[in-house]
């Protein structure tokens, strides 16, 4: 039996009943950006490795548990959520495919050497720590909201570095920040191949975006079709419902 600390809670993990995860409103509890990351995500099933980068408590390795037999590596700066996904990966028994790294993902591509990744996901802070108005004085929060220990530029190196030729990088971030994450994946030697943006409701600006890189690819990028999550009488649209739940 895993050990619960504070505020903590065991949840399920959506619509994968047979999974259950540790929480905290203080501390971490994923949300639906994570989740739209996993279901966008291609996955290698059998074969090859994947790379979580700002795992958090887990959550990606533990919505990829039910699609891909391959080893999957997380990695956190911050001890308490890594604290959080070992505990995670004992509650599900899945210590035989999922291992943790307790480490900054800038420091990754050293840690690893030549030890290269068929995928590599990545749920980034998403704020310029310039943007004061958005601080958070929850510094776990913050941290994992903001670019306090990682700025954009530096999370696509580690990625492109990270990921093996004619491998992936699959990411979620604001849609304010796309031209910039374009130019970036660009320099960076990952070509855009897939984007879909996210809205809130119908008549809504977007404000999430998925996308996903190849590293080493030929140009040509698919734009998805819009994402929305909610009908206005605030219910899940069927697309979203589908996404999430199956």
């Amino acid at each position: 039996m895993v050990h619960l600390y504070g505020d903590e809670r065991i949840d399920y993990l959506l619509a994968e009943e047979d999974r259950r995860i540790i929480q905290s409103p203080s501390v971490f509890a994923f949300s639906l950006d994570a989740a739209l990351l996993a279901r966008f995500t291609y996955l290698p099933k059998t074969r090859g490795k994947i790379l979580d980068l700002c795992t958090g408590n887990g959550v990606l390795p533990l919505f990829f548990l039910n699609y891909s037999r391959v080893p999957i590596t997380g990695v956190e700066i911050q001890e308490r959520l890594y604290d959080m996904a070992l505990r995670n990966v004992e509650l599900n028994e899945a210590g035989d495919q999922v291992s943790l790294v307790h480490g900054d993902l800038r420091d990754m591509p050293d840690y690893f050497k030549n030890n290269k990744f068929d995928l590599v996901t990545v749920n980034p802070p998403y704020f310029k720590t310039t943007d004061e108005i958005m601080r958070n004085d929850n510094e776990h929060l913050t941290i994992a909201r903001h670019e306090v220990y990682c700025t954009l530029e530096e999370v696509v190196v580690s990625a492109s570095r990270l990921v093996k030729s004619g491998g992936k990088v699959s990411m979620v971030h604001r849609p304010e920040r796309f031209i910039e994450i374009i130019e970036s994946f660009r320099k960076h030697k990952l070509e855009p191949k897939r984007v879909q943006f996210v809205y809130p409701k119908a008549h809504k600006e977007a404000n999430m975006l998925l996308i996903e890189g190849l590293r080493d690819g030929k140009p040509g990028l698919s734009i998805l079709p819009p994402l929305y999550i909610y009908e206005e009488n605030g219910e899940y649209t069927k697309e979203a419902e589908k996404m999430l739940y199956g």
